[in-house]
Formats: structure tokens, sequence, C-alpha cells
């Protein structure tokens, strides 16, 4: 897939772009949001309305993702 449209927010600071680089993600999540210039993204939509940061393990449809969750309170210790 093409990367023309990436999403703004998709860049060194991103939960996904990180957790995508580390192996931990499927491909799919970033191709189906991230470089999808963010349609449908949950993480996306609370942040530009709300202002609210989702948590790293939170998958752009909304849903936690437990591996994920491990992995980031693994980083915090």
């Amino acid at each position: 897939m093409k990367r023309g449209n990436v999403c703004r927010w998709y860049n060194e600071t991103s939960g996904m772009k990180r957790a995508y680089d580390q192996g931990l993600l499927d491909k799919k999540w970033i191709e189906d949001y991230c470089w999808n210039g963010g349609k449908g993204c949950v993480r996306k939509k609370r942040f530009e309305e709300e202002g609210y940061v989702s948590p790293d393990y939170v998958l752009p449809d909304g849903t936690a993702d437990e591996n994920l969750r491990k992995w980031v309170e693994g980083r915090r210790r």
C-alpha cells in the first residue's frame, strides 16, 4: 500500500508507530488507519475532538490490545 495519505499523528511520538516499529503490531492496523489519513481512527478522533491521548495499547478502532499493554507496562519499570 502507498503511504501517500499518512495521518499527521503517525510520527515518532505515536504509540502505534513505536509498536509497529518494534514488530508488535500487525501491518493491517497501520495500513487501514495510519496510512489511510487516520480515517475511522478512534485515537485520532478523540485526540482532535477532546484532547484525549489514548494509551499506547489502545488500537485505532478503540479496543485494547493486552500484548501491547504488557509491553507498555514493561517499558515503565
